[in-house]
Parts: C-alpha cells; sequence; structure tokens
C-alpha cells in the first residue's frame, strides 16, 4: 500500500517522451536527484527526503551564437563502481556531467558520417567557434541533423552506453575521474532507433548477460559487457515498439507500446510470461533490485507495482500484482523507484508542472 507524499514542484512540465523521469539517491546525505526533460533543457532537482526542494539547475545542449538549442531525448544518471556522472542526449549530442550537472566533462556530437567525433570538455573549450562546431555536427537546420537523435542510456562495468537514431549503441569507456572519456565501440545488433537499454551488475559470472538493448521494431537483443561486449540473444519483435526495458536476475521485463509487459529469459530468449498490464502504451518501467519490484507506467494514466520471483523448482518466473495507482487526468511520460528496496517511487507526466512522489505505509 502507498500513500502520497509532497509533492516536487517543476518550473514547467515534463515532455511527453517515455523514460522521461530519472532518480538518484545519495542517503549518506538524505538526498535525492530528479532528472526531467522538457523541450531543450533538462531540469535537475535536488530535494530532502521529505520533499523539501533544495536545488534546482537547468541544462541545455551548447550551441553557437544565433542557434536554437535542439531538443533533448532523455537525461540519465548513470551509477559506475567508481564515479557518477549524468548524461544528457539530445537531437545533436550527447553530454557528460559530474553528477550535480555542475561541470560537463565531455560531449560527443552525433554525425551521419562519423560517431567518432567525441571531445572532451577542456579541448572543446578551445575550439569554440561557429564554424567548427557546424562541421562537428552542430547545424540545427542541417536536414540530416534534424534527423539524428540519441536515446537510451545505461552504465555497465566501467562503460555508459548510449542508443542512437541509427539503431548502434554507443560504448564509452570512462576513467575513474577526469575528462578523458573514450568511444570503445559500437554495437551493432538493432536495424531501427534505440528506445531504451538497461544493464545489471554480472557480479564476476562469467557468460552472463548483463545488458539489453531495445528498439523501435521491438526488437530486444541481450549482450554480455567487457572490454569486447558479445551479442548472446537477439529477442524478435512483433510490429510493437518496445519503449522501455529491465533485467533483473536473468529475467527481462519489456514494456511495448500495446500496454503490454512481457517476461523473457535473457538467455534463452524464451517468452514466460504476457502480462496486459495497460491500455495504452507502456512509457516506463523500473526495478527495484533488492526485492525485484517491477513497476510499469502507461499512457493511460496507471502506475502498477508487480513481484517477480523465480520458482525454486522449476525455475520458471512468476508474477504478482502487488499495487495500482491512477494518476487523475494525466498522461503519465515517467516513473522510478527512489530507493533499490521499492519503498517509494516518483511519476512525471505531460502538462504536470511537478513530480508526483509516493511511499509504502
Amino acid at each position: 500500500m502507498f500513500r502520497r507524499e509532497r509533492s516536487i514542484p517543476l518550473r514547467g512540465s515534463a515532455a511527453a517522451l517515455s523514460n522521461n523521469l530519472s532518480v538518484l539517491q545519495l542517503p549518506a546525505r538524505d538526498l535525492t536527484h530528479f532528472g526531467v526533460v522538457h523541450g531543450p533543457s533538462a531540469q535537475i532537482l535536488s530535494a530532502a527526503s521529505e520533499g523539501v526542494p533544495l536545488a534546482q539547475r537547468q541544462l541545455q545542449v551548447k550551441v553557437g551564437v544565433g542557434v536554437s538549442p535542439p531538443l533533448i531525448t532523455q537525461v540519465h544518471w548513470c551509477v559506475l563502481p567508481f564515479r557518477v556522472l549524468l548524461v544528457l542526449t539530445s537531437h545533436q549530442r550527447i553530454q557528460m556531467y559530474e553528477s550535480d550537472g555542475s561541470l560537463m566533462v565531455y560531449w560527443h556530437a552525433l554525425d551521419s558520417g562519423d560517431a567518432s567525433s567525441g571531445t572532451c570538455r577542456a579541448k572543446w573549450s578551445r575550439r569554440w567557434r561557429l564554424g567548427e562546431f557546424a562541421r562537428a555536427g552542430g547545424n540545427a537546420v542541417s536536414e540530416s541533423s534534424q534527423a539524428m537523435f540519441a536515446r537510451g542510456i545505461a552504465a555497465s562495468v566501467h562503460f555508459i552506453c548510449v542508443g542512437t537514431w541509427s539503431g548502434r549503441v554507443l560504448v564509452f569507456d570512462i576513467p575513474a575521474k577526469g575528462p578523458n572519456i573514450v568511444l570503445n565501440e559500437e554495437l551493432a545488433g538493432h536495424q531501427t532507433p534505440i528506445t531504451d537499454i538497461a544493464t545489471e551488475r554480472a557480479q564476476g559470472q562469467d557468460g552472463v548477460a548483463d545488458m539489453v538493448t531495445a528498439d523501435d521494431s521491438g526488437v530486444l537483443c541481450v549482450w554480455r559487457s567487457g572490454t569486447v561486449f558479445t551479442l548472446l540473444t537477439r529477442i524478435p519483435g512483433f510490429g510493437v515498439p518496445c519503449s522501455s526495458v529491465q533485467l533483473w536476475q536473468g529475467i527481462v521485463a519489456a514494456g511495448y507500446g500495446n500496454g503490454q509487459v512481457r517476461l523473457y529469459d535473457a538467455t534463452t530468449g524464451a517468452l514466460h510470461i504476457q502480462i496486459s498490464a495497460h491500455a495504452r502504451t507502456v512509457c516506463a518501467l523500473d526495478l527495484a533490485p533488492e526485492v525485484g519490484k517491477l513497476l510499469s507506467a502507461a499512457e493511460d494514466t496507471f502506475v502498477h507495482i508487480w513481484k517477480l520471483t523465480r520458482s525454486p523448482e522449476s525455475g520458471s518466473i512468476e508474477v504478482e500484482h502487488c499495487h495500482g495507482e491512477c494518476i487523475s487526468d494525466t498522461q503519465v511520460c515517467g516513473a522510478r523507484f527512489c530507493d533499490p528496496s521499492g519503498s517509494s517511487f516518483a511519476v512525471t507526466g505531460y502538462d504536470l508542472a511537478e513530480i508526483l512522489r509516493f511511499s509504502s505505509v
């Protein structure tokens, strides 16, 4: 059972984009960071446990003088074993910041001819001239630039993976500190734009699937990370986009445009459970890893919480519905658990100038 807590005000509503909410909990400081996208800007907020907003920052994609900033597609905190980075994607580039958004440490320009055009912030500041920026893919009036975007962000070991409009996944090698981030490789498992990426720590187990990518055609690719990423399983689509995906203990949870949530075995790709969870497009999935709770949110105004388990006898996946919440008259576009035990969650909605918070009673 969950009750509504004090909401957190926004300067504007969340854009109508899937997965439009990122949450970073900082238990040691009794703080939670929230990230929401709206048009050409991303709002980064910090709030205490009782919901009192303490700080707010607005981020935009850096552009030349007289050039309109591009639309931002996603903002997401990537928690690595040795550092936390805030990643922002847009129709022109990928930008990585320190966790509070105060300092940009790296950017990578999207380029239809060459995906390897990233550079660190220090180098960028020395090269900042409009002509060079245009050659790096920053010309907002270019037809090809309008077609490009990045979307889908996740951290895996010491890598950050970002999906693109071309179906490729860019894998960036992240150092323990500093801006010396490099593009390590590009994964080519999809033919349509990436929609979402999810990872799980494999905890040193060889051959274990620890990343899954989804695309606009509903195809899922299951990977094993490492010095070179290996494609383990390709789960075919069925004509419906997969908007959000999660991975937990060998279970792939995928949310689709027809309102279904499907649970697959990550090793074999076999479909175990199909849930008619929502009446409209699933816009967000999230997992509480400590307890195996799955949160699903959709444009039908509903947020549901499910409990995932594996049968110790047969190893089959089992699911139980735990809670349902209606966000009246709201097109939900983002939802996340606020802690790894799944005892609280937050929701954003289009034309809703606040982040709604719920906690268990």
